[in-house]
């Protein structure tokens, strides 16, 4: 049942000369931490299903109809501002669906021992499902269905995961050594990963040649940064169609009867309109804002980092899931990933790519997983760093690094290269500030029990 179905007329006192200013300001910056994922989710399925047919928005992000997906065959480019946070470990799709009216079948080619996870979100970007190598999953076709649907299930699917919400969306991810030999040998199974409504299944496996797809026109540059999804003028509205169709989780159900009682009033009352208003950007310059600070994102994880908690399994944590939809959107669960991000050295100082600095993993100590590991760069919008090296992580990808004679690897940080041998461990900085970000992807008991630290990064 939506709010939009319950009694909440008793939320708030009737007549708008009763509520006070202040109350309004808090109950409103409240909705905005608390809706800015699902309004996030909104905007982005409105945007990115206006292509007509599956390719890439811009030349640069998957981008299809709603009930498909569009992949890349390659790496995503560096470019691309539509997500942040995004790596270059793995070939990338994505797609969003409205599973109550169109139910959709995912393909599952065989990956053999490649490392692969399909990551399908809810609208409150809570990941449902379990699908890849950390769950052992067989090739075959899937099934993702509404929480309202109720028809019948052919013959020939593999699984089915019900959606809490018809708003969803999936993005694969599939690991690929930065080799020319991988890029060659992953499209075969790149070309057989497809979504598409369940009146399409067959029951064969599909294929489509993802290196020969359609650009779309992005429209005008947004600057360095993200698109902005979330617009706190416009949340007013927004607000009112996430209360009107996604349900209320259990708990929430009298605060989304405040949040409702307060968007009526401003209905009635432009002056509390007015205070809502100024109180979502008061949020947005605030909390959002900081939200692109590591060390308010997730928990202290040693030596200066921080690693992400809850990660896609947010339940009540809209502390988290909010910052986190500003920040670095669409995280794995903390069993197929973990993060771990940090924007100061040891000595908690910014970090500034004039200085140069070493990541040091000794003997043995680098990240425990059965998938792959990566440190990556970003500019302070939590994007890549433009150089020529065309380098912006390294990791289990890299097949060049240079260990040292007892087995540690130091991975270089900084805008100027260090040169000779030590270029191979090179991550190229912007001459500013910049943030590492480390992945750990199908971590072992270390990663996921919270007991392995990161390195400490080191001012040189």
């Amino acid at each position: 049942m939506s709010i939009a179905d319950q009694d909440h007329t008793l939320a708030l006192p009737s007549g708008s000369s009763a509520l006070d200013p202040s109350y309004v300001a808090a109950l409103s910056q409240l909705a905005y931490v608390w809706g800015y994922p699902m309004v996030n989710m909104i905007n982005r399925r409105a945007r990115l299903s206006a292509a007509p047919e599956p390719g890439r928005l811009g030349g640069v992000l998957p981008a299809s109809p709603t009930g498909q997906i569009a992949m890349l065959n390659d790496y995503i480019e560096p470019d691309e501002r539509f997500i942040a946070c995004p790596n270059q470990d793995v070939v990338y799709g994505l797609g969003f669906f409205s599973l109550d009216e169109q139910p959709v079948v995912v393909q599952v080619p065989d990956f053999g021992d490649r490392f692969y996870v399909y990551a399908f979100y809810d609208a409150r970007t809570d990941q449902f499902g379990h699908l890849g190598s950390p769950y052992g999953s067989r090739a075959g076709h899937y099934l993702l269905v509404g929480p309202s649907w109720d028809g019948k299930v052919p013959e020939g699917l593999t699984d089915v995961f019900r959606s809490p919400t018809t708003l969803a969306n999936a993005i694969p991810r599939i690991f690929m050594d930065d080799t020319d030999e991988d890029r060659a040998a992953i499209q075969s199974v790149v070309n057989q990963v497809m979504v598409y409504p369940l009146t399409e299944f067959t029951g064969e496996m599909r294929t489509k040649d993802w290196a020969d797809v359609p650009s779309f026109d992005a429209g005008p540059s947004t600057g360095s940064g993200e698109t902005k999804w979330v617009l706190p003028e416009t949340f007013f509205d927004k607000l009112g169609e996430v209360l009107d169709s996604i349900s209320p989780q259990p708990g929430e159900e009298a605060l989304c009867a405040q949040f409702s009682a307060l968007l009526e009033a401003g209905a009635r009352d432009p002056q509390i309109k007015a205070q809502m208003v100024t109180a979502f950007q008061a949020a947005d310059d605030t909390f959002v804002a900081n939200a692109m600070l590591w060390k308010f994102n997730g928990k202290d994880a040693g030596n200066g980092w921080n690693r992400s908690v809850n990660n896609s399994q947010w339940g009540l944590d809209y502390y988290n899931r909010a910052a986190t939809a500003r920040s670095n959107m669409f995280e794995n669960r903390p069993n197929e990933t973990q993060y771990f991000y940090t924007d100061l050295d040891s000595g908690g100082r910014r970090l500034v790519g004039e200085q140069r600095y070493e990541v040091t993993f000794a003997a043995g100590g680098l990240p425990p997983v059965d998938g792959f590991w990566s440190l990556t760069m970003y500019d302070p919008d939590h994007f890549f760093y433009p150089n020529d090296l065309r380098r912006f992580s390294l990791g289990t990808k890299n097949k060049s690094l240079v260990y040292g004679d007892d087995g540690s690897l130091t991975i270089v940080v900084g805008h100027g290269s260090p040169g000779g041998e030590r270029k191979a461990n090179w991550l190229p900085a912007p001459a500013g500030a910049f943030s590492l970000y480390l992945r750990a992807y199908g971590g072992q008991a270390g990663i996921t029990e919270g007991t392995w630290v990161p390195p400490i990064v080191t001012r040189r």
